[in-house]
């Protein structure tokens, strides 16, 4: 279940770093009763922003084989895996 904390909540960083980290969710801060910002461990937004990057690399994949120009899948997967570790 999402975390959502008041912005005044914020002066207590140590304890934000805590819940953010033993949570492994982000935090949604509020700002007079309206979503204002986001905190994140920095290992969740690495693992959101490498995902973010595979997704955008599926769709490049998907528009070029409907433009006729795919290539292999097993060298595009394999380069995939090489860019990104896995």
């Amino acid at each position: 279940m999402p975390q959502i904390i008041p912005i005044k909540e914020l002066k207590n960083t140590s304890e934000i770093s805590e819940k953010v980290h033993a949570s492994e969710e982000p935090i949604f801060v509020t700002r007079n009763g309206y979503g204002d910002m986001v905190v994140m461990s920095m290992e969740m937004y690495e693992r959101d922003h490498r995902m973010m990057e595979i997704y955008e690399a599926v769709e490049e994949s998907e528009e070029q084989i409907a433009e006729g120009k795919g290539g292999d899948a097993w060298e595009g997967l394999a380069a995939l895996r090489k860019k990104y570790g896995i």
